[in-house]
């Protein structure tokens, strides 16, 4: 009895800390609505200190940042609600519109061919979504497979046999590209550069020539660290 007494008011404080954040969520929304938009990411930062996170809320913080001409923080903020909604218009376009109040112009060499066709076909669902995806088909295969296995007429065995070899099919595809998403989470470290300049040295110590100067909000890639290097 007691066991039950604790789960249920574990899950009513669950309840009433996400109706609290929700409330919060609102407040922020109205602020930013009053053009208070430094209020604004003061309660949108509330929700982040909870814990609590969505692209929805990453979203909104950009705005905020970007009202404000906070090129670094729009630009952070952006990029982490397209991580979590790589397919949301509004955050494409959004995060154009930020980068365009960076300074430095850094061209991005194109993907072309079978790299681009196979990048933008795992960019259709995150990592979670294959690996979703490949479990429901490989269910089906095996109820189908079973299906092959206890049927009596020849023309449902075949059915069943035939359909289940292209869900396995299917679902190896779907696997493959859940690997494939995991990889390429793995390799990618972006940051964000927040002051608004930043001196890149040749060697990682002070009295190593500077080879160049990047400016705030220019995403870069993090390949290796150095103590604070």
């Amino acid at each position: 009895m007691k066991t039950v007494l604790y789960i249920l008011m574990m899950l009513l404080s669950s309840l009433t800390f996400a109706q609290d954040q929700e409330a919060v969520f609102e407040q922020a929304n109205t602020l930013y609505n009053q053009g208070k938009y430094a209020e604004a990411i003061d309660k949108y930062q509330t929700i982040l200190d909870s814990g609590l996170q969505s692209s929805e809320l990453f979203f909104n913080l950009g705005n905020a940042h970007y009202k404000l001409n906070h090129v670094g923080p729009s630009v952070y903020y952006f990029e982490k609600a397209l991580q979590l909604a790589p397919n949301d218009t509004d955050i494409k376009n959004n995060i154009a519109y930020a980068r365009n109040m960076t300074i430095d112009a850094i061209d991005v060499v194109p993907e072309v061919g079978l790299t681009k066709l196979l990048k933008n076909v795992t960019g259709f669902l995150s990592f979670d979504g294959w690996a979703i995806t490949t479990v429901m088909l490989f269910v089906i295969f095996v109820v189908l497979f079973i299906s092959y296995y206890f049927a009596e007429y020849t023309a449902k065995k075949r059915f069943a046999f035939t359909t289940s070899i292209i869900v396995f099919f299917i679902g190896c595809l779907t696997l493959f590209f859940a690997f494939h998403d995991y990889n390429l989470t793995q390799k990618d470290n972006p940051a964000i550069i927040f002051v608004q300049e930043s001196q890149v040295k040749s060697e990682p110590n002070l009295s190593s020539q500077e080879a160049f100067i990047l400016h705030e909000g220019t995403k870069v890639q993090v390949l290796d660290t150095v103590n604070n290097w």
